[in-house]
């Protein structure tokens, strides 16, 4: 099963190798990784999208991980309601006949072309990954030059009051 898991930690040199060592020592594969500075320069946010077949492993990897020295937080994030993106660039096979069919196909996927050439377009799309494969796979029989994908960036979702709240009602009061 997926997992995806996110870890705060500091913005220094040797982090990232530190962390993706720990996850391949444990025989982790690492389907996707992103990481990135916060609102503070001193920490980063790395987002990892993990093949895990035992939860006890996924629970003493994140214990394990939580012990290194530069790692403030980690959560597996999963199971909760996120906001999670992914970037893609697709490069195809393109030729100025085309170029209004491809347009005609990626509009519905909110996607733009951001690179256009005498032989091949460059078109930009983000969202969850499921709604990338399907504009991939229908940008296949036009022939993809090159593919870029960033790897899943995601958080957990603000807190919504729920109707019953008493904190909340009487912060309104």
């Amino acid at each position: 099963m997926k997992r995806i898991i996110t870890a705060t930690v500091r913005n220094r040199s040797g982090v990232l190798n530190r962390v993706t060592s720990l996850l391949q020592r444990r025989q982790f594969n690492i389907e996707s990784i992103s990481v990135g500075r916060t609102e503070s320069e001193e920490v980063s946010k790395m987002t990892f999208v993990v093949e895990v077949e035992d939860f006890q492993k996924l629970e003493q990897m994140t214990k394990q991980l939580n012990k290194q020295i530069d790692v403030i937080k980690v959560s597996d994030i999963t199971d909760k309601a996120i906001v999670a993106r992914e970037l893609a660039l697709i490069k195809i096979v393109s030729n100025s006949q085309l170029r209004g069919e491809v347009q005609g196909i990626i509009e519905p996927f909110r996607a733009s072309i951001v690179d256009v050439s005498k032989d091949s377009l460059s078109i930009q799309v983000t969202g969850k990954p499921d709604k990338i494969e399907a504009l991939i796979e229908l940008l296949k029989p036009y022939g993809i030059k090159e593919l870029a994908r960033t790897g899943l960036t995601a958080f957990v979702r603000g807190q919504q009051p729920s109707s019953y709240d008493s904190s909340f009602h009487s912060l309104l009061n």
